[in-house]
Parts: structure tokens; C-alpha cells; sequence
């Protein structure tokens, strides 16, 4: 049965959410969360809902930012800074509608930026990326769409080059199995942290990272962590810690290299086999192309740990099963595709691809799906339609979209134009929490004619938007989770009525489509049970074909959950690769790991050239900037989702979010335990409690996203976030001319103690109006 007791009597039903899945019920006017009964290390995330479903931070109602309203559509510096004006949903859809059709026949759909990039629902129908596109390309006939992703933005696009698609890499190919079973030596890039790896897009029943870790340790495998920050790998692992300095990870692999060559320890023969280029790498590893050999004295002069050390470590490698995994953070930052594509050519010089338990993946624990099985049978998710408009941007380049009207820009090989930006339309997601330098970004908003959000709650984006559609909460709705990587699909029951007159984006966009003439196209002539029962059947389908026992859709919502067959664990097309070869070859080029790419080589970037190499950061510590900055993702919510909710709020001191600081850089700076501090460079200010640790290396502090922006002063152009957002730090540029990554995860700057009067912590406040 889907509705059980708790240990109080409570009625609880099942639900998912991308940090877990649950029940939850109510006992009197409090919501109870119960984490899924089979998940050995549940999130405490889950704990943000109850706090969160009735706050003051939900929109109850249609608003109308006041001079939108007054004087029309067009580029308005007074967006975020404004007041609204409460309006009924048929005003605020009659508005919209016309809108929609001034652009389309005005400009075309081309004039149209669909944002919605995020994390909104764990559900398969109730996404808001998905339904906001499904609507555009089915009533405006298109969009212009983003690329890739801020997590993996240079990874998306060098992977291919080097060894194939990304989710290859990452989601089929080295599993927690063979950790367990086969690893002995894991070298971990940015760590392995499980705040990071307790959310997965879809959902997931089982967080199997710290088990699998402490199994791992327990066995004799030995973990190596090789970052600024020690908590980046869980206690269980029992890791050794290499503090290296932020961004040269890449010239620590060199020296490793170096070594291997140097005394004969690399695999000729795998490299001879499965890969091409490695001829046209070796002379710039050993110095012959720049009279500088990339050896362990020279990596450690740059790294910071010592040329033994490095040295040591490559020799371990060569004699065991090694496997090296690589955080999403390191390729967040200048650079970001050399040490993805150097711990690949690590990997190979090694002989490890392929090999259970050894080899490299990218970004284990870094999501909770990866490094999992993967599902036997499809999971349903709803079609997206035609667009019509061949324009895209990699998606962390919106800034220069709506600043740079017709401007041009290189990525992948291409040079392609920004288009001409009317309205922007979001859902689901909150640009003021992954994307950098907020002030650029508040210029770059207010540049378009109309910016349209569907929201929850009143984050920054929804406070700078024209029009503002209040949306359900995943409570508040049904829906199916399911991941590909996980063995349950779950009937994700509703839970509360929805907050004041919130709706579903469906049913938004249907009402949005009968007005423009165009509900059939979008609907299908279906409701939303309808498009569930719609979904549900693929996967039915599918394992009825196997021959294997299965549920109706009444009976799959009745129980609550539907176990889903899991393929082997075959490891992928690297594993393939490495047993034939010749037959299945890999999606690159060349069909082989590529150590020089000549494609990438023919681009002619000097920001990524033709084999993996160290380049220099331009953005280093020094005068009036003399401390690295690691912006990372936070331990208490998803990105900024349910920042308002228990378990957020009670990480926070005084209001604010929580930035940590070595004893030493706080000494030199008069910084106590609980100070509120001031963090600040040229391009911008925040205030944050401060938290003395050990667990970081001098000169990095550290302060995580998520915390919703909160501008002392809106009116100004250069404000100080009161609250602890690190993106009114960090820069908006790209990783290269290749990918055009977001480089958030590192910046410089200095800190202070703040002695001003405090202001007033005020983001999860109503605008006025």
C-alpha cells in the first residue's frame, strides 16, 4: 500500500525529490519527512520541506512589476528594483499572451531565450525545463536554446574530443561495485564530497557513496585526496591529504607523467594500442618543445607539494589497480578542460582504462547516479517538440547574450552570433544562484523587453522579472520519479493543496496556449494524471517485453513504488573499447583515447590547444586580492532550492550564510570565531559569518552558493549582498574558446571584519507591492 503509518500514527505517502526519495504525512499542522526505508545514508536536505511549503518566501498571486505594467515592454534598469502589483491569473495570461505574440510576430521565435536551466522537480512531468520548452516549441515554433551545463560545462564539450560523450564517462563506466571490489589506489581530484553526491536529476532511493567508500577503505583501498579543502572526502574513506594550490592540478598530473616516463613506468604497449598523439604529447612532457621538462620539481614548485611526493604517488600508480576520479569543480575554474583531459592521459599512461575498479571517471560522487547501474528499461519523460530556431549559447554565456545583441563568439570549432534578445523567458530555475558576477547579470537582465518567471517563491530572478506566475511546490503535486540510474520508480503522491492560488506549469501553459490558439499542440488533449498514465506506459511497456512481471498504473500508484530491472555492470564503451578494440571502436575521431586531438589542434586556440597542457591563471592572488575563493555547493540545500527551508536556516549564523577561514588568514586579519565579515574584489561585496577550520589550507577561504542574493541597497548599481551569495564575486568569462564554461568554482579576494552597523537580512521578505 503507498500510504503507510509512522511510529506516531501518521498517514504517510510517498514522494521523490532529486535528494531523496520519501514519505510524508501530517500530524496536525506539522508536516513529517521519513527518508526512504531502503537508503543506507539519508540526506538531511529532506528536512527543508516542512519549513518551506508555507513560508512567507512563496508567491500566493499573479504579479505585475509596476512599470512593466505603466509603460509596456522595453529594456527597464528598474527591474529589481521596483515595486508589483498583484493581478488576477486572467490579467496576468491576457498580458502575457499579447506579449508573447507582439515578439513572435514582431521578431520571430528567434527573439526568445528559453532559460529555465536548473534543478526544478525530481518529477518526470512536472519539470519546468521540459514543460517551458515543450510550450515554446509547440505555440512559438522554438527558442534559442543553452548548451551543456554550469556543473560540467568543459567537460560537455572536451570529453567527446578525447574519449566520448560525457554521460559515458560518468554514468556507465566505473561503478561503487568496483570501487568496492577492485580498486586499491584512488586518486580523487577535488575529492568525492557526499553533500554533492546526495542529489541526483530524477531522484534516488539508495546514496550508496559513503558505504561504498568505507567497504572500500576497510578492504585495503587507498584513498588519496587532492584538494584545497579536507572535508571533500568523507571520514569512512580514511584519506591522505594533498593540499594543492587551487587551479594546478593539471601541472601535479604532468609531474606524474613525467615520472612515469623518465623511469619507464608508463604502459607503451596500451598507449601503442588505444590511443593516437601520445608521440606529439611526449616531447612537451619532457621539455623538448620549451626547454622546460614538466617534472616533479617543476610541478611542485607550482602545486605546492613536494617533488617526492608527486613522484612517489606516480610510482604507486604504475603498480596497482588505479583509478582516478575528478570532481565537476575542477573544470568550474580557467582552463577547466586541461585537467579533464590530462587525468584521461594520466589514466592511459598508466594502462588503466577499462579495467574494473581502475582507469579514470569523470566526476564520481560528484551526482548521485553516477557510478550506479543503469536501468534495463526506459524511463518516460515529456517530448520536448520541434524548435524551429537553430541559435543556442553555451549556457553559461546569458550575460553576453543579452549585452551583446548580434556580437560574435567561438565555441567548438565554430564562430557563431549572439542573437537578438527580446524576452526571456525562465522557469524552474534561479540564474542569481549558478551564474557569476550578479551585478553584470542585473545590467544584462535589464537590457531585454520583458522577463517572464514562474516561481515558487520570490527568489532574485523572480524579483527582476515583468511577470511573475506563482507555481506549486513538488508537494503540492503529482508527479513519477524515476532516474535512469536507479532501480525504483516512484508515484510521487500529492501531499498539500497548493499555497494561495499557485499553479502547475502545465496547466499555465495550457491556458497560455489556448490563447494563442495553439492547447491542442501543447496538451495532446491530455490532463496531468492523463500525461502521467502517458509516461508511465513506456516504461510498462518496456518490461513487459522483457517477459518480466510488471503493474498497471493503478496498481503502480497503489503501492508506491515499482522496482525497475538494472543492466550489468559491463563498464560501458571504455570496457568495450579495451576488449576489442578494432570492433568497438570509441565514439571519438580516431575511434581511440586521443592524447593530441588534430581537431582540436585545428581550432587554433591558444586557450586550448592540441594536447592537454598547463596554462597559467590569469586570476591569481595578489595585491588587494590575495586570497583564492572557493565558491562551492552547499550541504544544506540543492543549489539555492528551499534556501528558506529548517535544514538551510539552521546552517546559518546571525541570518547569514556561513564562510570558513583558516586560523591563521583570520589571526593576520583581527577575525574571531562568529564574526560577521566583509568579502569583497572589484567587482563586488558580501557580508557572511565567519567559521574558523583547519580543514582548508592557508590562503582559501571558502563560502558555498545557494545563499538567495540580498541587495542592501537595490538601487544601486555595485551592491553589497548582506546575506552570502559568492556570485557577486566571481567572474562571468568563459573556461576557453572550446567550451565557454562557467569558471565559478574559484576566484580571488580579500576579507575583512565588518565593524558597520548590520544591516538587516531581508531575501526571503515580499517585494513591495
Amino acid at each position: 500500500m503507498s500510504e503507510v503509518k509512522d511510529r506516531g500514527g501518521v498517514a504517510m505517502k510517498p514522494h521523490s525529490s532529486h535528494w531523496g526519495a520519501f514519505r510524508a504525512g501530517w500530524r496536525g499542522e506539522e508536516l513529517v519527512v521519513e527518508p526512504h526505508p531502503a537508503d543506507p545514508d539519508p540526506s538531511p536536505i529532506l528536512q527543508n520541506f516542512p519549513k518551506a511549503l508555507r513560508h512567507r518566501a512563496r508567491i500566493a498571486t499573479p504579479m505585475v512589476r509596476k512599470g512593466w505594467l505603466e509603460r509596456g515592454p522595453g529594456p527597464d534598469r528598474m527591474r529589481g528594483r521596483d515595486e508589483f502589483v498583484a493581478v488576477s491569473w486572467d490579467k496576468a495570461l491576457d498580458l502575457l499572451a499579447g506579449e508573447l505574440a507582439r515578439v513572435r510576430d514582431a521578431h520571430g521565435p528567434g527573439a526568445v531565450f528559453g532559460g529555465s536551466y536548473g534543478w526544478s522537480s525530481a518529477g518526470r512531468f512536472h519539470h519546468a525545463q521540459s514543460q517551458v520548452h515543450r510550450f515554446l516549441n509547440t505555440v512559438l515554433g522554438g527558442y534559442v536554446r543553452s548548451v551543456n551545463s554550469y556543473s560540467a560545462g568543459a567537460s560537455n564539450v572536451i570529453l567527446p574530443h578525447v574519449i566520448g560523450p560525457m554521460d559515458s564517462v560518468a554514468k556507465r563506466n566505473v561503478t561503487w561495485e568496483q570501487v568496492v571490489q577492485h580498486t586499491r589506489l584512488c586518486l580523487s581530484f577535488g575529492g568525492m564530497a557526499v553533500k554533492n553526491s546526495a542529489v541526483a536529476s530524477g531522484g534516488v532511493s539508495k546514496h550508496v557513496e559513503r558505504p561504498s567508500m568505507k567497504a572500500a577503505a576497510e578492504r585495503g583501498c587507498r584513498f588519496v585526496l587532492i584538494g584545497p579543502l579536507r572535508d571533500d572526502l568523507p571520514e569512512e574513506a580514511r584519506a591522505e591529504w594533498l593540499q594543492i594550490q587551487p587551479g594546478t592540478d593539471t601541472a601535479l598530473m604532468l609531474g606524474m607523467a613525467h615520472t612515469l616516463v623518465t623511469e619507464g613506468l608508463h604502459d607503451t604497449g596500451f598507449l601503442a594500442r588505444f590511443c593516437v598523439g601520445y608521440q606529439r604529447f611526449e616531447p612537451y612532457l619532457l621539455g623538448r618543445t620549451d626547454g622546460q621538462p614538466k617534472d616533479a620539481a617543476w610541478a611542485a614548485a607550482i602545486c605546492g607539494i613536494p617533488a617526492d611526493t608527486i613522484a612517489q604517488l606516480a610510482r604507486d600508480a604504475a603498480g596497482t589497480r588505479t583509478l582516478i576520479s575528478m570532481a565537476h569543480s575542477l573544470q568550474r575554474a580557467e582552463h577547466g578542460e586541461q585537467p579533464v583531459w590530462m587525468a584521461v592521459v594520466l589514466a592511459a599512461m598508466l594502462g588503466q582504462h577499462g579495467l574494473p575498479g581502475g582507469g579514470f571517471n569523470y566526476a564520481l560522487g560528484s551526482i548521485a547516479h553516477y557510478g550506479k547501474r543503469n536501468a534495463a528499461v526506459p524511463i518516460g519523460s515529456l517530448p520536448q517538440g520541434r524548435n524551429t530556431v537553430a541559435d543556442f549559447i553555451p549556457v553559461a554565456r546569458i550575460s553576453d547574450l543579452l549585452l551583446n545583441p548580434g556580437g560574435t563568439y567561438d565555441y567548438n570549432g565554430q564562430q557563431r552570433r549572439y542573437a537578438e534578445t527580446r524576452l526571456v523567458y525562465w522557469a524552474g530555475g534561479n540564474p542569481f544562484h549558478h551564474h557569476q558576477d550578479l551585478n553584470r547579470l542585473r545590467r544584462a537582465f535589464a537590457a531585454v523587453d520583458t522577463l517572464v518567471v514562474h516561481e515558487t517563491a520570490w527568489t532574485a530572478t523572480a524579483r527582476h522579472a515583468d511577470i511573475v506566475l506563482p507555481c506549486t511546490m513538488t508537494l503540492e503535486r503529482e508527479d513519477i520519479g524515476g532516474s535512469p540510474q536507479d532501480d525504483l520508480l516512484i508515484a510521487m503522491h500529492r501531499l498539500a493543496e497548493p499555497y494561495g492560488l499557485a499553479r502547475d506549469d502545465h496547466s499555465i501553459f495550457a491556458d497560455l496556449a489556448a490563447r494563442l490558439g495553439k492547447k491542442q499542440a501543447f496538451t495532446e488533449g491530455r490532463d496531468a494524471r492523463g500525461w502521467l498514465r502517458h509516461l508511465y506506459e513506456k516504461t510498462r511497456a518496456a518490461i513487459a517485453a522483457r517477459g518480466e512481471p510488471t503493474l498497471s498504473f493503478e496498481e503502480f500508484w497503489e503501492a508506491g513504488e515499482l522496482k525497475l530491472p538494472m543492466d550489468e555492470d559491463d563498464g560501458g564503451i571504455v570496457r568495450a573499447f579495451r576488449d576489442d578494440p578494432d570492433g568497438q571502436p570509441l565514439p571519438t575521431p580516431s575511434g581511440k583515447i586521443e592524447i593530441f586531438s588534430d581537431t582540436i589542434d585545428g581550432f587554433g586556440y591558444p586557450d586550448c590547444p592540441g594536447h592537454p597542457t598547463f596554462i597559467p591563471y590569469g586570476d591569481v592572488p595578489g595585491s588587494g586580492a590575495p586570497l583564492w575563493l572557493v565558491a562551492n555547493q552547499p550541504a544544506t540545500r540543492l543549489h539555492s532550492q528551499l534556501d528558506f527551508g529548517g535544514t538551510s536556516e539552521a546552517s546559518k549564523r546571525r541570518g547569514r550564510e556561513v564562510m570558513r577561514i583558516h586560523p591563521q588568514d583570520a589571526a593576520a586579519r583581527g577575525i574571531a570565531e562568529g564574526d560577521i565579515v566583509r568579502m569583497f574584489n572589484q567587482r563586488g561585496a558580501c557580508l557572511a559569518a565567519a567559521s574558523l577550520s583547519e580543514a582548508l589550507m592557508p590562503g582559501v577561504v571558502q563560502l558555498s552558493t545557494g545563499a538567495w542574493y540580498d541587495p542592501e541597497d537595490p538601487a544601486d548599481d555595485k551592491p553589497l549582498c548582506v546575506h552570502g551569495n559568492p556570485n557577486v564575486l566571481t567572474r562571468d568569462a568563459g573556461t576557453s574558446r572550446l567550451a565557454q564554461g562557467c569558471i565559478g568554482q574559484l576566484t580571488t579576494l580579500e576579507v575583512e571584519k565588518f565593524t558597520g552597523n548590520l544591516p538587516p537580512v531581508r531575501a526571503w521578505d515580499p517585494p513591495e507591492g
